[in-house]
């Protein structure tokens, strides 16, 4: 339950603000309850306006590996700020983050800046199309790419929360350019290929899923994924805004030994911008050359490679290249706290009775209130969201923030120690009770 002062704080925000919020999903409408305003954070931690503090597992949504306000990206944020927050014109930490990026996943030769995973994605499907010339773009059921107008098809993230298949807005001509297919489901995406294939520019794909909970992808699929496009002369984008430097340094493709031509385009953002505004989209340089100013596919954006947020990107590239930082490895740390969370998580859920699949990919993980496995779209609707929603009221009693929805990931950071693991399995083990 939310306390006082942010019950206050959202009754006002709803008279300005629509459904008291500027993004849906914090308005905990699927948990039930109100959300809770944060006032401050560090390290592993969030502070509500009543000064109530929480173990924080939503990392604002993915970006914060390091922690909230890490003394280092803070002291870049200033130091870059006081030089300016705005030029509209290069800088020369545009050029040191592209760089640090290209070097990180070798698939990406050339790489633009934007300031928003939405903006990366939306971009670099348009430079799909402008490349091949074809119209059609395939995505996979439940998975979530921005809120471009074409990728409002079957999409997961706050639209599942919200039970809203497709947006409202979105018109029948821009949805009919987007094909779907059930994530995990390669004969479908063939299948899709024998009847589309010459109008298909590309694949779009998260590589491990966290717009509806933690899916991880099957064996062979995305490199299978990779291969229908080559053949069929379509572009293969790994959307890596979530899984990018969070799964490990060069994300999802060198987690999973995907080399440098599996992918066609990358798109980045969250930590790749330190938790500043910034996302990016890369790849093969014959691709990105067709991008203005040296060709025909439009983009732009005025705050693109802002220099606050290039600052904060590259502190915290460095960081996470720096073993002697955290005392070793920082994902093999990264995976010793999450398989220590799976494993108190999943016998809590046990000793209380609740049937719970628990589904993690390094520090990516979410608890299904199913005793199935989910491998797809489907498989994460058949959830109890309800027992969900009862389990999330009790942990935030308890002082354990999650995401607020059963269909997006949680995530733990390198601030998350033993001692916040303890208190959230304890929280748990009388949670899960409470949700039976």
């Amino acid at each position: 339950m939310s306390d006082d002062v942010s019950r206050a704080l959202f009754a006002r925000a709803q008279k300005r603000i629509p459904g008291g919020v500027n993004s849906p999903v914090r308005a905990f409408r699927s948990v039930g309850g109100e959300p809770v305003f944060v006032r401050k954070a560090e390290g592993a931690h969030i502070e509500g306006a009543d000064g109530k503090r929480y173990v924080d597992y939503v990392g604002s949504w993915g970006p914060m590996i390091l922690g909230h306000a890490h003394p280092k990206v803070i002291d870049a944020i200033v130091d870059a700020a006081r030089d300016g927050t705005s030029y509209g014109a290069p800088t020369e930490r545009e050029v040191l983050l592209a760089e640090a990026l290209c070097e990180a996943v070798p698939s990406m030769q050339m790489v633009r800046l934007t300031s928003s995973g939405t903006e990366a994605c939306m971009s670099a499907l348009r430079l799909a199309r402008g490349f091949t010339g074809r119209s059609l773009i395939v995505k996979f059921q439940g998975c979530y790419h921005g809120h471009a107008d074409f990728l409002l098809v079957k999409a997961g993230s706050g639209l599942a929360t919200m039970g809203v298949p497709d947006s409202a807005g979105v018109t029948e001509a821009v949805a009919r350019a987007t094909l779907t297919a059930p994530f995990n489901d390669l004969a479908a995406v063939k299948a899709l290929f024998d009847q589309w294939g010459d109008d298909i520019a590309a694949v779009i794909v998260e590589p491990v899923v966290g717009n509806m909970g933690c899916v991880p992808p099957a064996p062979g699929f995305l490199e299978g994924l990779s291969a229908l496009c080559k053949s069929r002369g379509a572009l293969f984008v790994i959307d890596e805004v979530m899984t990018g430097f969070r799964l490990a340094f060069g994300g999802a493709q060198e987690r999973f030994g995907l080399g440098p031509d599996v992918a066609d385009l990358t798109t980045l953002g969250k930590i790749a911008g330190g938790g500043m505004p910034l996302g990016a989209f890369g790849g093969r340089a014959d691709v990105l050359s067709k991008l203005a100013p040296l060709g025909p596919v439009y983009q732009a954006g005025t705050l693109s490679g802002n220099p606050v947020a290039t600052a904060a990107g590259l502190a915290t590239l460095a960081l996470l290249r720096d073993n002697a930082a955290f005392g070793q490895d920082p994902y093999a740390k990264l995976e010793a706290t999450g398989a220590a969370l799976e494993e108190g998580l999943r016998d809590a859920a046990k000793s209380a009775g609740v049937p719970v699949t628990i589904q993690r990919v390094g520090s990516m993980w979410t608890v299904f209130f199913t005793d199935a496995p989910v491998r797809s779209w489907d498989d994460a609707a058949r959830c109890d969201t309800g027992r969900f929603g009862r389990f999330h009221r009790a942990m935030l009693q308890r002082g354990v923030y999650l995401p607020p929805s059963q269909f997006e990931a949680a995530f733990h950071s390198l601030a998350h120690g033993s001692s916040e693991v303890e208190l959230t399995v304890r929280a748990a083990r009388e949670a899960f009770a409470e949700a039976r």
